[in-house]
């Protein structure tokens, strides 16, 4: 089935979902992962946006050699968008990045154009965006200017086994260099960003716990393994806290041990903040992927909808093989489902 991006089909219960590099596993992925919600009855509708006859071919080749079963790309709706250059499972390239920046262009604009509700996008690979000439950090700086917004906020988000805990965690600086970390890093970011986890953190919980992680180890020692802390973090927060009386904040804590409250909660027995800031990048993402690699999902805030994506890459060494697996983007797809 191929859908014309047309007025006649508007609907707010719709997933876009923008294939991602054409090279990786994204088709892979996203077949698996509707394949697992069919079989668990889960209604979520979706659009599928890249080339047909290339999601086509990948789930002829794939659906014998796979262990676990592929939808067919036949039974859903596709904005069509062909490649225009061959591609070669596992080598990204020049056309396989452009392939997916328009393939993200496109699922953008069913969104704001008001033909899907909500947007999930597969894994893209940057190296390939370069390439083929944009420059972009990543897929959620090219969302906020396609939405006309200076910024938007990275927030990875995942249930425990159990379901009864949320790990949620905002990185206040994302795809940059650690040396330019602390620059980027003002008093007005991270009151915007411990804004945007604070509404985030709402959806479940009326009166949030949130704590922030320090930006030096052992969060600045009293100022002498670094100064951050001391010149205005902890003044900033403390006057956070004063206008948020309701929302018990922690912080800035070593970011050393300021995720064991959260492995314990993960876990079951113990109990975790609400909402997590870290830093920088790798400080919140490593504690993420440790405890969640298969249940965390990227969930872009700050644009005019809600917008989630696997927290794994393209998977360039195992494109083709079928061994790639969907728990993520399955959780992507629920996520948008749910909260869109």
């Amino acid at each position: 089935m191929t859908l014309e991006a047309t007025g006649s089909n508007a609907k707010q219960g719709v997933i876009a979902l923008a294939l991602g590099d054409p090279a990786g596993i994204g088709a892979e992925v996203t077949l698996k992962s509707l394949a697992a919600l069919q079989a668990r009855g889960a209604a979520v509708n979706v659009v599928l946006v890249g080339c047909r006859r290339w999601l086509e071919q990948t789930y002829m080749d794939l659906r014998d050699r796979s262990a676990t079963p592929l939808a067919d790309p036949g039974a859903y709706p596709i904005l069509d968008r062909p490649l225009q250059d061959g591609i070669i499972p596992g080598q990204g390239s020049a056309a396989s990045g452009a392939a997916s920046f328009a393939w993200l262009n496109a699922a953008v604009d069913l969104v704001l154009s008001g033909q899907a509700g909500a947007l999930t996008t597969a894994p893209i690979a940057k190296h390939a965006w370069h390439a083929a000439g944009h420059r972009y950090p990543g897929q959620t700086e090219r969302l906020a200017e396609l939405c006309g917004r200076k910024q938007a906020s990275m927030l990875f988000t995942a249930r425990s086994p159990g379901g009864s805990w949320r790990l949620n965690t905002l990185l206040a600086t994302t795809h940059i260099p650690l040396a330019q970390v602390p620059q980027a890093l003002t008093p007005a970011l991270v009151e915007h960003q411990l804004e945007m986890l604070l509404a985030f953190c709402r959806r479940f919980q009326p009166q949030p716990s949130l704590t922030v992680a320090g930006l030096n180890p052992h969060a600045g020692e009293g100022g002498q393994l670094g100064t951050e802390e001391q010149d205005w973090l902890i003044p900033l927060l403390e006057s956070w806290r004063q206008r948020h009386p309701t929302v018990t904040l922690r912080g800035p804590l070593p970011p050393d041990s300021c995720w064991l409250g959260a492995a314990a909660a993960w876990r079951g027995d113990g109990q975790g903040a609400d909402g997590y800031l870290a830093l920088y990048h790798d400080q919140g993402l490593i504690p993420v992927k440790l405890l969640a690699f298969d249940a965390a999902v990227n969930t872009t805030l700050g644009l005019p909808f809600l917008r989630t994506s696997p927290d794994h890459g393209t998977g360039f060494d195992i494109a083709g093989s079928g061994l790639a697996r969907a728990d993520s983007m399955v959780a992507a797809l629920e996520t948008a489902w749910e909260l869109g």
